[in-house]
């Protein structure tokens, strides 16, 4: 993701240096300049703020004297295209610090004088450069295109609000999203993903198939429904046969902690902001303890702590080494209301969470396995293994421990993706606060990039716990705690999964799996008795013997996107067979029960194949 210079976090070097952008991203950020260009002929009080490329377009923050209306956004693109026929060229100059911010006050343009005067007191910058194209000018490093006429396919895609600064003091502005690409094939493939995206929104498909639902009785929080529950525990179940090849041990630890806790992991300096406080007993609620500094109690934000107290339950050998404790409590975060995003961003979570506790001689071994988990169980749920990207996130300016404990975290790490010899990217700050970590993104369905898995190396941890193992040499050794998630949150997988596979799951984990369809009442007994077997399988199934018409019937399993219908007539009966129907097919074959069961057993079995010993 790049920024603009308008950007007040930028570093000093990417202020003076125009920053290193590719073609895509130089045509966006030059787009993001004619949109303003063509807001300050529309609106000439127009304020302008910040002007950003973001994945897959730009926005731009503005003060406006009129309230925009999406009707606005084609009033706009209008004013963009006689902008970009003129043809302008986009010229670079520099500017003082004075002259800047005399030519900004003049323009009275009071956002880009005061990101003029944070670049000077905060970064020491002596000049700041502005581009020209026509008649408007703006603040920015660069680069741009040569002149206008290069951007041949544009479009203006929605509407928000931002606070200048993301300080709640501070003005809101309207900000306005837009993309643009290097031809008009592509931002039709473009707009025709998003449409697709609508359709398989998860929340839409979520209603529409019965899995969960969201009440503001509690914000963020979703109810998963009998259906959804299903698919819930599928996963769970998933993960503890996987568990069960790589020799994970489950445990289950509490919900509600004391503060002295997060305060020696860490947690409370570094992350309180995040949790939610409760004060100890009926009196102290009385009392009235309700923030972080008064409060006796929280809430588990992450399994990582507990983990310890069982790890020290015991005097440890070297022997007992690696100790693999997954643990699947639920974990409650304090997100703001503005960032809950369906199942993908929820306050509170269950993840495939486990901790590893080994020597450091054992952490690219357990790395390796990790790295196994993720590529089989990825496979697994269709994602494509070659579009998976693996990052090394590095130690972010809010962290503990001394440089000489992340300096050897991170050089373990990188060590182990240069064995490994898979091809990752380095991604500066984006560490946890308690060590650096492995991060693997995918692409779902519609080429959307998804953060899931994670691992993440500890030296931290056991020091600030005090866990100890007796080594070969008799003496107290620290193990160090590898953290691992290859779904990582349940609720937020299901979610991705949703739109990857458009709600039609795999029939292994389809709420109903297949569904029974009787064409009249006669034929009502023969299914109740297939039923039997089914059920003796553990196969999820349902009869439907409704006095309805068929068409009905066989649509009405469609759209729940069952993965098999059966349907029986005299034919079928006498031939003890059904005539079996996939979801999405349009046609139907004839198998006999005895074949319709010996599939269903092998499909229901697809995800512990790869873990069998």
């Amino acid at each position: 993701m790049s920024t603009s210079a308008t950007d007040t976090n930028a570093t000093l070097n990417e202020i003076t240096e125009p920053e290193q952008l590719n073609e895509l991203e130089t045509l966006r950020h030059s787009c993001a300049h004619i949109m303003a260009h063509a807001i300050s002929r529309l609106w000439p009080q127009a304020k302008f703020g910040i002007g950003p490329t973001v994945e897959n377009g730009f926005y731009y923050d503005i003060d406006l004297p009129v309230k925009l209306v999406p009707e606005d956004l084609k009033k706009i693109e209008k004013e963009m295209g006689r902008v970009i026929r003129e043809n302008a060229k986009f010229e670079r100059r520099e500017h003082s610090i004075p002259e800047a911010i005399e030519m900004f006050s003049k323009m009275e343009q009071p956002f880009k004088v005061e990101i003029v005067q944070t670049l000077q007191s905060q970064f020491g910058a002596t000049s700041v450069s502005t581009y020209q194209e026509g008649e408007f000018t703006d603040l920015c490093r660069g680069p741009h295109i040569e002149n206008a006429g290069k951007i041949k396919a544009f479009k203006l895609m929605s509407l928000a609000g931002a606070y200048w600064r993301g300080k709640e003091t501070n003005p809101q502005l309207q900000r306005i999203y837009g993309t643009a690409f290097l031809s008009q094939a592509e931002l039709d493939e473009h707009l025709n993903l998003l449409e697709e995206a609508k359709r398989r929104d998860h929340r839409k498909l979520g209603k529409e198939l019965d899995l969960f639902d969201f009440h503001p009785v509690a914000p963020g929080s979703p109810f998963f429904h009998p259906k959804g529950t299903i698919v819930y525990n599928r996963l769970i179940q998933y993960v503890r046969d996987m568990y069960a090849y790589y020799k994970y041990d489950e445990v289950i630890t509490p919900q509600v902690f004391d503060t002295v806790l997060w305060k020696t992991s860490g947690h409370y300096e570094n992350y309180k902001d995040d949790m939610y406080f409760v004060a100890k007993g009926v009196d102290a609620a009385h009392a009235g303890k309700q923030n972080a500094e008064e409060a006796d109690l929280a809430v588990k934000p992450m399994n990582c702590p507990a983990s310890t107290y069982i790890f020290s339950s015991h005097k440890r050998s070297y022997r007992d080494l690696p100790l693999r404790f997954a643990d699947f409590g639920r974990l409650h975060r304090n997100e703001l209301s503005g960032v809950t995003a369906g199942l993908t961003r929820v306050r509170t979570f269950c993840q495939d969470d486990a901790h590893v506790y080994c020597t450091l001689d054992q952490v690219e071994g357990e790395m390796n396995k990790i790295m196994d988990m993720v590529i089989k169980t990825y496979t697994i749920f269709d994602f494509k293994i070659e579009d998976l990207e693996i990052y090394l996130s590095t130690r972010p300016a809010k962290r503990i421990g001394s440089d000489e404990i992340w300096d050897q975290a991170e050089g373990a790490l990188k060590r182990i993706l240069d064995k490994m010899g898979r091809p990752y990217g380095i991604d500066e700050g984006g560490g946890a606060f308690y060590g650096p970590k492995i991060d693997i993104k995918l692409k779902d369905a519609l080429k959307r990039k998804w953060q899931l898995a994670t691992m993440q190396l500890d030296f931290n941890l056991p020091e600030r716990f005090d866990c100890s193992y007796v080594g070969s040499d008799n003496t107290a050794h620290r193990p160090v705690v590898i953290h691992k998630a290859v779904l990582g949150s349940l609720e937020r997988f299901i979610g991705v999964f949703i739109e990857h596979c458009a709600g039609a799951f795999p029939f292994w984990l389809a709420p109903v799996q297949c569904r029974l369809i009787p064409i009249t009442e006669t034929h009502i007994p023969f299914c109740e008795e297939f039923g039997k077997k089914l059920q003796r399988l553990g196969i999820r199934f349902e009869v439907d013997s409704r006095n309805e018409k068929m068409g009905l019937k066989t649509r009405e399993a469609q759209m729940q996107k069952i993965p098999l219908m059966l349907v029986v007539g005299d034919r079928e009966m006498a031939e003890s067979a059904f005539a079996v129907r996939k979801y999405g097919a349009k046609d139907s074959l004839v198998m006999k029960s005895d074949e319709i069961l010996d599939q269903m057993i092998e499909m229901n079995d697809l995800p512990k194949k790869p873990f069998q010993i």
